[in-house]
């Protein structure tokens, strides 16, 4: 009985030590998720992205969540208006840390430097383009640091989440993803129906992507929602704003409804799309007869489209095994 009694004491203090010492926490690992965005410079644009981060931050309130900005130029922007005073007092909406904002790269080695070894990076990117596959890369490159000991590499995980329009492969087949983008544009369909216009999306585009997957889209729409047209057209590559005209003008309707097919509504909404320039998107429609109206708002304003991403990200975790809380 004595020994008995013993045994459970023992058994009782060693647990209480390992609580103490931080040894239970440190049984679970340690994870974290990134948020990889282009990046925008355009401060009424900044919502849109600070709304996906509070979305997934909502989505696991006990795991850590930064923003990342992939463009190098926009990067700098912000780093350069840390010293201004005056842009930073107009703007009190900007969070601190856009002021300092890094990417992946620098993101992830921050991660790391606080002991955080499997992460879930989720870009707000729409295409498997060039952006998405230098993401790819640096993970990749990361993951192939083999180091003497095992336990001196710098990551045990790094899943990548897949964009908003898909990726390629079987396990996520690229038209469901196609099919629940376009379930989340009811929206639009319904504000051009209203207005009696046809529905004219304009996304940014990539020379490193095959340009079918736009058509897609395009065609997707128009057979989900036949009470409207609607066309797609890009900044870059096909199907370029020539062919988005030529189809216009074989529609019986002058009006236009103009929306950015993009996360969010900055530099290539206001001025490719909605600029007073010569060669903006609303100048030649306007040019060429037709009543055009834009819509200021990107993608990550549709709460609907911030939910496909968490899942996008959900699935990265689940497949690599990590765990977020």
């Amino acid at each position: 009985m004595l020994r008995t009694s013993l045994c459970q004491l023992f058994t009782a203090l060693a647990i209480c030590l390992l609580l103490s010492s931080g040894g239970y926490a440190m049984s679970k690992e340690k994870t974290a998720i990134v948020v990889a965005a282009f990046g925008t410079s355009y401060p009424k644009a900044v919502d849109s992205l600070l709304a996906i981060v509070r979305d997934v931050e909502a989505a696991y309130p006990d795991t850590p969540v930064q923003m990342a900005f992939t463009s190098n130029i926009i990067r700098k922007k912000w780093h350069r208006r840390a010293s201004d005073t005056e842009y930073r007092s107009a703007h009190p909406e900007i969070p601190e840390y856009f002021y300092r904002i890094k990417n992946v790269l620098g993101t992830l080695a921050d991660f790391q430097d606080q002991g955080y070894k499997s992460i879930v990076v989720q870009p707000t990117l729409l295409t498997h383009g060039e952006e998405y596959l230098d993401v790819q890369a640096y993970i990749d490159g990361l993951l192939s640091i083999d180091t003497v000991k095992e336990r001196w590499r710098p990551f045990d995980k790094i899943a990548l989440g897949r964009p908003l329009m898909g990726t390629w492969g079987d396990t996520h087949p690229y038209e469901d993803d196609l099919e629940k983008l376009a379930a989340t544009l009811a929206g639009d369909v319904a504000l051009a129906e209203a207005q009696q216009a046809t529905l004219v999306y304009m996304g940014h585009g990539n020379e490193h992507l095959s340009t079918g997957l736009y058509y897609e889209l395009e065609e997707l729409m128009n057979e989900r929602y036949p009470q409207i047209r609607t066309l797609v057209g890009l900044v870059e590559g096909h199907p370029e704003f020539s062919e988005v005209l030529e189809k216009l003008q074989e529609v019986d309707n002058k009006k236009v409804l103009l929306k950015p097919l993009m996360v969010v509504a900055g530099d290539h909404a206001t001025n490719d799309m909605a600029g007073e320039d010569a060669d903006s998107w609303m100048s030649q429609l306007t040019a060429a007869g037709f009543a055009a109206q834009p819509i200021m708002r990107g993608l990550g304003d549709n709460a609907a489209v911030r939910q496909i991403f968490i899942r996008h990200l959900q699935d990265a975790a689940t497949e690599a095994g990590i765990e977020l809380r």
